[in-house]
């Protein structure tokens, strides 16, 4: 993968963090630090399988196009599982907050859509 490339992929997946970060302040200030919590929990939960699937397709550069849709329907699949995996995980907690922990979810992911609109 180009450094182009790679370094787009590592300014969207920093920006989550930044997001993630944000929100969970915002959250910590306005409702107290449990709803930060189940905040950012829920952004971890949009990046850990954003993370491993931005992995798995810079794994796939330089390869031959077939490998890479493979790749790419592996990485997808394994980010879906991932996600439920971790909401699975996450709703064990006692006395989760659902708006924080959806708000951090949702923020996380809009992260693409800004991405798009600022190329």
């Amino acid at each position: 993968m180009t450094d182009r490339k790679l370094s787009t992929v590592s300014k969207i997946l920093s920006y989550q963090i930044l997001i993630i970060i944000i929100t969970a302040m915002v959250f910590a200030i306005a409702g107290g630090w449990q709803k930060a919590f189940f905040s950012a929990l829920g952004g971890g939960a949009a990046f850990i399988p954003n993370l491993y699937f931005s992995i798995r397709i810079c794994r796939s550069a330089g390869r031959p196009a077939q490998k890479i849709v493979k790749s790419f329907y592996a990485g997808e699949s394994g980010k879906l599982l991932l996600t439920a995996a971790l909401f699975m995980m996450i709703f064990q907690l006692p006395n989760i907050e659902m708006l924080p922990l959806l708000a951090g979810y949702t923020i996380a992911l809009s992260v693409f859509w800004f991405a798009l609109l600022m190329r």
